[in-house]
């Protein structure tokens, strides 16, 4: 019954369970329809949602190697994305899929869409007799394909294997063996998943068993009545942010006495 994921817009909570039952069916449902394989890449066009972790996990349990980007790309953007990681499918949302190339060999499967939504909740491949195909997955394989910011340059696609998460993750369940007594430590996202950042702060929450709030879009004070009303005891931020908390007036209306740790990326944060 532990929330993996609470969306702060909505209050929709998604329980463990629940995540690990839509992970399944997802996959399951992905292998019944759609010619996807280990070795294929996705590229993933979709603002955050709770959809979007669901999507993340099923398809690196298929060995599918997934590429998030921005979905306010460009025509001209998406096509360079195209070119670097040479997806075969896309997943998107009806705002954001305008801009794919039709040249996809797979096509593009849209998260709003009651198809995508008959995926999650499939009870015909999650019984007993119709479970996931396994997939065999090696630690060197691809995992994901992360893309830079583009401020130096056009922008390039970093690939991360398997290996690297379990090294990633592996750092945080032992720092957090280590500093952490909270139980349950639950923590706030105002970071996109799509973005470097947000992806292994998500796939970090997920592993070690923490419950995520995260926020379609950033707004400061409903940050901060967020932190409030669910007790986040976690955030990772941005420099701009930890000067705002320090400085701002509206800190004082809400209270953040629940809050223990800020981890700040993105950018050096300045001394003072």
């Amino acid at each position: 019954t532990t929330s993996a994921l609470i969306d702060a817009a909505t209050d929709r909570h998604l329980s463990y369970s629940l995540l690990l039952r839509q992970v399944q069916s997802l996959a399951s449902s992905l292998q019944s329809l759609t010619p996807l394989s280990k070795g294929h890449v996705a590229l993933i066009l979709t603002p955050s949602s709770l959809h979007v972790p669901v999507l993340y996990f099923s398809l690196l349990s298929l060995g599918v190697t997934i590429a998030p980007a921005n979905p306010l790309s460009s025509q001209s953007e998406l096509t360079h994305l195209v070119k670097l990681a040479k997806p075969v499918i896309a997943f998107s949302t009806s705002n954001a899929a305008k801009n794919i190339p039709s040249s996809l060999k797979f096509g593009t499967i849209l998260l709003d869409s009651p198809l995508f939504l008959s995926m999650l909740n499939n009870n015909e491949y999650v019984n007993a007799d119709s479970r996931t195909r396994r997939v065999e997955v090696s630690q060197s394989d691809s995992a994901a394909i992360l893309f830079s910011s583009g401020t130096t340059g056009r922008v390039k696609g970093v690939l991360l294997t398997h290996r690297n998460f379990i090294a990633l993750i592996g750092g945080f369940y032992h720092l957090r063996m280590v500093v952490d007594d909270d139980p349950h430590p639950v923590s706030l996202f105002t970071l996109p998943l799509f973005h470097v950042f947000g992806f292994f702060m998500l796939v970090r929450a997920i592993a070690v068993g923490e419950t995520l709030v995260f926020m379609h879009r950033f707004d400061f004070e409903g940050m901060l009545k967020a932190v409030e009303r669910y007790r986040i005891t976690y955030m990772p931020v941005s420099p701009p942010l930890v000067v705002a908390l320090a400085k701002s007036e509206l800190v004082k209306k809400y209270d953040l006495s629940s809050l223990r740790y800020l981890g700040c990326g993105g950018a050096p944060l300045g001394k003072e």
